[in-house]
């Protein structure tokens, strides 16, 4: 069965002198203001959409390299990603760089990073992403 998961931005005025909501309407976990100079500059206390992606890259790369060590016999003990979005205006979203870090009871760091690697091909927001995927992975 397909889950859709749904978030709604009510936005006012211009690009660059409105701002907006952004609300997690699926969980109803939370609300986030976003602005432009969020977006381009970086603002403490709000998000931007290329935050709130890296939150998507990193849950589900996480998510996947788990499952791909569990099926193998090698659950992970804990598994921590960090995803890194960069955005350029004009350009736009540039990549999105994985920076990862597991305990792993009975895998090899070669073994690690090649499961890291399939997981960073194959999760789900990596194959709906355009972009550059890069990756660091080691054992903790």
């Amino acid at each position: 069965m397909a889950l859709t998961s749904e978030a709604t931005t009510i936005w006012k005025g211009t690009l660059f002198e409105g701002s907006g909501d952004v609300a997690l309407d699926s969980s109803g976990l939370a609300k986030f203001p976003v602005n432009w100079q969020a977006r381009a500059e970086g603002v403490a206390d709000m998000t931007n959409p290329e935050e709130l992606l890296a939150a998507a890259h990193s849950s589900c790369f996480s998510m996947a390299l788990s499952l791909a060590l569990a099926k193998a016999g090698n659950p992970a003990e804990s598994i921590q990603t960090t995803a890194a979005v960069t955005f350029e205006a004009g350009k736009g979203v540039l990549g999105s760089h994985l920076l990862v870090s597991a305990r792993v009871p009975g895998v090899t760091e070669e073994e690690f990073e090649r499961f890291a690697e399939d997981a960073r091909a194959n999760c789900p927001i990596s194959q709906a992403l355009s972009i550059p995927i890069t990756i660091e992975a080691e054992l903790a």
